[in-house]
């Protein structure tokens, strides 16, 4: 399959890519699903690779959902996945929380209700979730109370993000000992219409400013993301394609990990945006070059139903 990168992926080429691999990793949202509504094509996409012997994981770095209900929402959406396949951040910090630093005590927790739960369902304890108000004067704000049974930081998306949580989470972090975990660094959500929210990536860098420190992340770009897949299934990167929307997650991440590489323009990205970093040439945008690109996954359908 030797074909230049950024190749459009038509006819005889889609069943040679699909030939070449075993497990197929999706994005989620601007892939297989836009808000609350399957990409068309998608869900005969998926039922089609399973059908023909393939095995399918979603990887996703919105880290305000548990496994079990991402698996719900598929479901909803008319997709077939069960719970273990379904990797997002929430469910990736914990496991890397428990199996890389195995962590032993508390964790403070700049997060939400689906981090809370999976991170209880590993046996990790956390304060910190729901609001944390400001009180008394700077004085105070530095000599905040802190649990001393915390052995970590961790940030995701926080609706309740405040400027106390902000506080405690840089007392905490004075402490070098204490181990700082952020879920992923995207820095902003698009929604319909063109739109965005600051994402996730806004609240970890604060913390990295006020503590002074880099947190270490599991989302993708991070090549733990892909870990942890291929250590619960056993995967071979090279028998891996990674398909999704943006290129300085989705396709860095399959870049990063040897994976094969597919960008959909369902999402975020664009073929410009791909273009331009291969034309760029620097070393460090390369890796956001996909292997191949396509309008929408339903371009695969074709070639599964021949």
């Amino acid at each position: 399959m030797a074909v230049s990168k950024c190749t459009r992926l038509t006819g005889p080429l889609i069943k040679q890519l699909l030939d070449s691999v075993d497990n197929v990793l999706f994005d989620c949202d601007g892939v297989i699903w836009r808000g609350d509504q399957a990409i068309p094509g998608a869900v005969g996409v998926i039922n089609l690779l399973r059908k023909n012997g393939k095995r399918v994981f979603f990887v996703t770095n919105n880290s305000s959902k548990t496994r079990k209900m991402y698996a719900e929402k598929m479901s909803l959406l008319g997709f077939d996945a069960k719970e273990e396949e379904v990797f997002g951040t929430a469910y990736c910090l914990a496991m890397y929380l428990k199996t890389i630093i195995k962590l032993e005590g508390k964790v403070y927790l700049i997060g939400n209700n689906a981090m809370k739960q999976e991170l209880e369902n590993v046996g990790i304890q956390q304060t910190g979730s729901g609001p944390d108000l400001i009180f008394g004067t700077p004085s105070d704000w530095a000599n905040v109370p802190l649990d001393p049974e915390v052995k970590a930081v961790v940030v995701g998306f926080d609706w309740d993000f405040s400027y106390m949580k902000l506080n405690r989470a840089m007392q905490y972090l004075s402490n070098p000992d204490i181990v700082f975990v952020g879920t992923n660094t995207d820095t902003r959500l698009p929604l319909e219409g063109g739109k965005a929210i600051p994402g996730t990536g806004c609240i970890v860098k604060s913390v990295e400013t006020a503590a002074q420190r880099q947190a270490q992340t599991v989302g993708k770009p991070s090549r733990f993301m892909f870990h942890c897949v291929a250590s619960q299934f056993g995967l071979d990167g090279a028998r891996c394609l990674m398909v999704g929307d943006r290129l300085d997650t989705d396709i860095l991440l399959g870049s990063n990990c040897g994976l094969k590489t597919l960008l959909t323009l369902t999402g975020v990205s664009t073929l410009a945006d791909a273009e331009a970093h291969q034309k760029s040439g620097a070393p460090e945008r390369l890796g956001m070059v996909p292997d191949y690109y396509v309008e929408s996954i339903a371009d695969l359908l074709p070639a599964l139903q021949g």
